[in-house]
């Protein structure tokens, strides 16, 4: 570590993992890129008990705080949707399940609470009906032999939505005076002691309350700098007077009043960021951007196990340990970019410590260190067992996308695992974008009270032609062929997955060769059954489809490609970002590469480019921002590291003509064109104003860019011909457009239409 006299500060282990987590697939792609094998089954360490306290989980599983926002009726009951949610889970096998967020801050920090004391959170400290709705809950998971730790948080603080400013005239609180994290320019007030004892005291209410719902423990939100590690960090906690101007007061006391209130066997849990490794993450100067100048006399690893070792005394029993805050959002939400087992060095530097340190809870037993961040490969996470990293072991994503995890693990079927693809499409951009957490894979999640957990038989069987074998071609025909029809599935090219193919050929995209290899069994154990019939290389028109016979056609063609109307390209050495990564010898030895369309598939191309192939790459892009419409956590990890590794990012910018050798481009330059590289602040939702902003200048500048190969990721429109020509001419009683076909989306859409119409054909 740097000289302590010096105010910014670096630790070498995080800068380590920081950096790493962009070059991995350059340094140790073996490690990083897991896969879903069974090596080490059987898995006795992973499904062997574990005490907490007074309390022994049947194994070291943990579901992670993954849902509940938007899940609740608004008066923050816990309704249908979120028990069948939360008991999909347990009848899946997990020792222990902990809720999404449940604030204990109405009234004080104005973020959380909607319009007429509404709420898109679910509460524990409002009526008797809301506290039934956690009994309910609670009664669940216990038949199927689970535990459930219900998450309390003091607030989000600056993390919090800044409408509350707009809407009720309340500015957003802070444990100081700190800038909003979506609207900088809005400030946060600092919070009160007098308001910060009130919370204290919600709290220790609150898990009085769940332990009488029969709530198994409580889990404090300490991390990724929601309000509790707003006061936790003198990052964001700099006052000078008063009790909670000490950064560990607060925390204790929360939970000295919880185990005052609970008593001294009720479980307590705090998750909480060894660092929030912004100083290691942007550097010092980028440390001095508006945004981030207050935050970086952030606390040390060394200071995080200090006040862990408070923690314990005071009466926490189990931690969870990662990196990161909302401002280097990706490393707190690891997205398919990051290297699997990524905070494992965190999770076993705490054990470590804590070992050493002979740290024991109130109870007298070892306090567990669970692990968490891509951990959903089950040879993986038994591996970190196995070696004593952590003591447990959490999944978020991978429950969502196969809550029977943990049961197809214990018995090795690990192949029969439905893996998660790490886009975030579902589970973290639904609920930004005002739904409720989903996924993207499995069409069921959130839906458990409405979609049954085994499609039931059609009351008669169809032939049925599907057209097309990405992931909703393939969703249909396997959903549609146990329900007991007839299905044949065609597929022009010679693989399955559609534009998994491609998209799954960069090493960060792992996850997305996972799921399209889980495709593959999926469709081939349906054929084993007699029921789908598997066409590959085999190309079919409407008329012949007609000729056919089918009682039902699913067209789900995907999209077609056409270069975009640039002046040169068609005379230059061009090709579609889709048919290098499917056929990388078509790079044929270029050096210089400019990609046309910052999108996800132009910033991903360029990253496989860079790293993979040591080309120097330039990516153009026409709008504000680039890979617009993609998570925060995906986007952020891509760009931080495109910029690493030299990928120069030109957005407001136009490709005006393109000779051999040169790309042109026309780009604006004016005072308040965004940072391509700013990852330090969200793109805010296309329906919420920022009246703050400042208004686009209309300067510009020419450049031009060298180019051995220009690489068109401009995005492609709905192939939707097949299906107007099969409708036009009555090609079946019914016929049917889905996926990419009908509308150029994602992964998540295109398998929830398929499902849906699976049901009901």
């Amino acid at each position: 570590m740097s000289d302590k006299s010096t105010r910014f500060r670096t630790d070498p282990d995080v800068q380590r993992l920081v950096d790493g987590y962009g070059s991995w697939v350059t340094d140790a792609p073996e490690k990083g890129a897991a896969r879903m094998t069974q090596a080490l089954w059987p898995y006795d360490s992973m499904f062997s008990p574990v005490r907490i306290n007074r309390l022994t989980l049947k194994n070291r599983l943990v579901m992670a705080p993954m849902g509940n926002i938007d899940m609740c009726e608004e008066t923050g009951r816990p309704n249908d949707k979120m028990v069948q949610y939360f008991l999909e889970r347990a009848r899946g096998g997990v020792g222990l399940i902990t809720t999404g967020l449940v604030p204990i801050c109405h009234g004080v920090d104005p973020t959380v609470t909607e319009a007429d004391h509404l709420s898109y959170f679910p509460r524990i400290d409002r009526t008797r009906t809301v506290f039934s709705g956690w009994r309910d809950l609670a009664q669940g998971v216990h038949a199927y032999g689970s535990r459930i730790f219900v998450q309390l948080t003091p607030g989000l603080g600056r993390v919090g939505n800044p409408q509350c400013l707009i809407n009720d005239l309340k500015f957003p609180v802070s444990a100081s005076f700190n800038p909003n994290f979506y609207i900088s320019a809005v400030p946060c007030v600092r919070i009160s002691d007098r308001k910060l004892r009130r919370i204290v005291k919600n709290a220790g209410q609150a898990a009085a309350d769940a332990k009488a719902a029969g709530l198994d423990g409580v889990y404090l939100h300490g991390h990724e700098g929601y309000l509790l590690e707003q006061l936790a960090n003198p990052a964001f906690n700099r006052r000078v007077l008063g009790r909670y101007a000490d950064p560990k007061a607060f925390g204790v006391d929360l939970v000295k009043k919880i185990r005052a209130r609970a008593g001294a066997d009720f479980p307590i849990m705090y998750r909480i960021d060894l660092s929030l490794a912004l100083n290691e993450t942007y550097g010092e100067e980028g440390m001095k951007v508006a945004a981030l100048r207050k935050f970086t006399n952030g606390r040390t690893v060394a200071d995080s196990l200090a006040y862990m070792e408070e923690l314990v005394k005071a009466g926490v029993d189990l931690f969870d340990v990662d990196l990161g805050c909302y401002d280097d959002w990706w490393l707190p939400h690891p997205p398919a970019g990051m290297p699997a087992g990524c905070f494992l060095d965190m999770a076993a530097a705490a054990r470590a410590h804590f070992a050493a340190k002979g740290v024991r809870s109130n109870a007298g037993q070892p306090v567990p260190v669970v692990a968490v961040g891509k951990l959903g490969y089950p040879d993986v996470a038994e591996q970190a067992l196995r070696d004593g990293k952590c003591d447990m072991v959490m999944l978020g994503r991978p429950l969502l996308a196969d809550p029977e995890w943990p049961e197809k693990a214990y018995a090795g079927r690990v192949s029969d695992i439905r893996p998660c693809i790490g886009c975030q499409e579902g589970c973290i951009n639904e609920f930004v974008n005002g739904g409720h957490p989903q996924c993207a894979v499995n069409p069921r999640t959130a839906f458990e009270h409405l979609l049954p957990a085994v499609p039931p038989p059609a009351a008669s069987s169809r032939r049925i032609a599907v057209v097309g074998a990405g992931p909703a071609g393939v969703v249909f025909a396997v959903t549609a062929a146990r329900r007991g029809h007839s299905v044949d599935l065609f597929e022009k090219s010679g693989r399955i997955g559609g534009r998994l193919v491609p998209g799954g050929v960069p090493k960060i995209k792992f996850d997305i060769e996972n799921y399209r290899l889980y495709l593959e069994r999926e469709v081939e154990k349906s054929a084993q059954s007699g029921r789908l019939h598997l066409h590959l290389g085999e190309a079919v028109d409407a008329e012949g489809l007609k000729k056919a016979g089918y009682d039902m056609l699913v067209l789900a063609v995907g999209t077609r490609e056409t270069p975009p109307p640039i002046p040169g390209l068609a005379d230059a050495k061009s090709v579609q970002a889709t048919a290098l990564l499917s056929d990388p010898t078509l790079l044929g030895g270029a050096k210089k590469v400019v990609v046309v369309g910052g999108g996800v598939v132009g910033c991903e191309c360029a990253y496989w480019l860079k790293y993979e192939k040591g080309v120097d790459v330039d990516v153009v892009e026409m709008l504000p921002y680039l890979c617009y419409g993609a998570c925060t956590a995906n986007r952020g990890h891509l760009l931080h590291y495109m910029e690493r590794g030299g990928i120069r990012a030109f957005n407001l910018a136009t490709v005006t003509r393109v000779e051999t050798g040169r790309v042109h481009v026309t780009r604006n330059v004016s005072k308040h064109a965004p940072d391509p590289y700013n990852t330090w602040q969200p793109i805010l939702p296309e329906n919420i104003e920022n009246p703050l902003a400042p208004k686009l200048g209309r300067e510009t500048r020419q450049e031009v860019l060298e180019a051995d190969l220009v690489v068109v990721a401009t995005g492609g429109r709905a192939d939707d011909a097949v299906f107007l020509e099969a409708q036009r001419i009555h090609a079946a009683p019914e016929v049917h457009s889905i996926g990419d076909g009908f509308q150029a989306g994602k992964v998540h859409e295109a398998t929830r239409a398929a499902y849906l119409l699976a049901l009901d054909a």
